[in-house]
């Protein structure tokens, strides 16, 4: 069995935007009235979202808590102007992934078909002299 290109696309986002939303936590200390607790809380309570999206993207549920990750990262951008754009950023990459990798592995799981079929009609059959 093959892996899913789309699941490993989709989880190394994932894990890259995770790092970038911690930071966004730390970055969030010099720029909002948050404090201290709440702005590395919000960046570490999203960053561990984005953890357990990537870890259960073996089931739909994991696309969708992938959304929903993009979602709140264009939002975040009310409390840190740049996350705007980074969000923006990070929702363009994730549909990349997300929409191509399925693509591929259509792709791949069609090829499959057709190699097994050309491997069939290769091997000679039973009972032919050689």
């Amino acid at each position: 069995m093959t892996r899913s290109l789309r699941r490993g696309m989709c989880a190394g986002i994932l894990g890259l935007q995770a790092v970038v939303l911690f930071l966004t936590g730390v970055v969030t200390i010099g720029m909002t009235d948050l404090g201290v607790v709440t702005s590395l809380s919000l960046g570490l309570g999203l960053a561990l979202l984005c953890l357990l999206a990537a870890g259960l993207l073996g089931r739909p549920v994991g696309y969708w808590l992938g959304w929903a990750v993009q979602l709140l990262s264009i939002a975040l951008g009310v409390l840190a102007t740049p996350m705007f754009f980074l969000g923006v950023v990070f929702t363009a990459l994730w549909a990349t992934a997300f929409f191509l990798g399925a693509r591929m592995d259509q792709e791949r799981a069609a090829r499959i078909v057709l190699e097994e079929q050309w491997q069939a009609r290769q091997s000679p059959e039973p009972g032919a002299g050689g």
